[in-house]
C-alpha cells in the first residue's frame, strides 16, 4: 500500500524554486556546519527546507533536539555568525516542551528544548519533515507533512502531494512515522485552523541581559501543568 493507493498531484519546480531551494538549504547547511565544530553534531533543518516545498516567505528552521546551553549558542551566533536578531522563548500549549530560539534574523532561527523532551514531541520533527547535514551536502530530500495537512513526497522533479486526512496510513508509512502520533498532529493542526490558533500558548521576548533560564523560570511559576512536568524529573537548564 502506497502512493497508488492514493490521489496525489504532481508538482513540478521551476528553476526559480531549485535556486530558492539551493540558497536555504544552503543557509541550513552553513549554520549546522558551525554548530558541528563547535561540539554540536545533531542539529537538523526541519520543515519544507527538508522537504523541498519552500516559498520565499520559508523559514529556516535548525533545531537541536537535546537540552544545551543557550548562552554558548549565543556565544556561537555572535562569534561565528554574525550575531542575533532576536530571542524568544515559546511553549505551543500548557504542557508542551518550552524552547528557546534564537533568531539570526526573520526567517532564519536556531531553536533548542529548554526541557527534556517527551517522545511525541520528537515525533513532531519526524511528521514534519527533517534532515541531518549529511542529506544537505548530498541533496537528500525527505517526506513529510505541512502545516496545511498536506504530505509532500520528493520526485526527480519536484514533489507529489495529497491530503494527509485521506489516507493517514499511508502517510505516516510514507514519512516514517507512527501512524497514531500522525493522526494527533492532524487533530491539533485541524483544530488550530478551525478556531483561528497560531500554536503558540506563550511567548516572551528576551530583551537585554534577560536570559533563558530566567524565561523557563517565569513560565513555570505561572503555568501548574509545567511544574507537574519538570518535577517528573526531566531535565532543564
Amino acid at each position: 500500500m502506497g502512493l497508488e493507493s492514493v490521489a496525489y498531484r504532481r508538482v513540478v519546480y521551476d528553476r526559480e524554486r531549485w535556486r530558492l531551494l539551493s540558497e536555504k538549504r544552503d543557509r541550513a547547511a552553513t549554520l549546522m556546519s558551525v554548530l558541528r565544530s563547535k561540539g554540536v553534531a545533531d542539529a537538523f533543518v526541519y520543515g519544507s527546507v527538508a522537504r523541498g516545498d519552500v516559498r520565499p516567505e520559508s523559514d529556516v528552521d535548525v533545531f537541536i533536539p537535546r537540552v544545551v546551553n543557550p548562552e554558548l549558542l549565543q556565544l556561537i551566533a555572535e562569534s561565528e555568525l554574525g550575531g542575533y536578531w532576536r530571542r524568544a522563548v515559546v511553549q505551543a500549549t500548557p504542557g508542551y516542551v518550552v524552547k528557546g530560539y534564537i533568531y539570526l534574523d526573520d526567517l532564519t532561527s536556531i531553536s533548542f528544548p529548554l526541557i527534556e523532551m517527551l517522545p511525541a514531541e520528537h515525533e513532531f520533527y519526524t511528521i514534519a519533515g527533517k534532515i541531518e547535514l549529511e542529506g544537505l551536502i548530498v541533496g537528500k530530500r525527505v517526506s513529510g507533512m505541512n502545516k496545511s495537512l498536506t504530505v509532500v513526497v520528493p520526485v526527480e522533479e519536484g514533489h507529489l502531494e495529497f491530503p494527509a486526512e485521506s489516507a493517514p496510513e499511508i502517510a505516516a508509512k510514507l514519512i516514517g512515522c507512527d501512524p497514531r502520533a500522525l493522526r494527533d498532529r492532524i487533530r491539533v493542526l485541524r483544530r488550530r485552523q478551525e478556531h483561528g490558533r497560531t500554536g503558540v500558548y506563550r511567548e516572551l521576548v528576551l530583551d537585554g541581559d534577560q536570559t533563558f533560564s530566567w524565561a523557563l523560570k517565569r513560565l513555570v511559576d505561572d503555568n501548574p501543568v509545567l511544574r507537574r512536568r519538570l518535577r517528573s524529573g526531566r531535565r532543564s537548564v
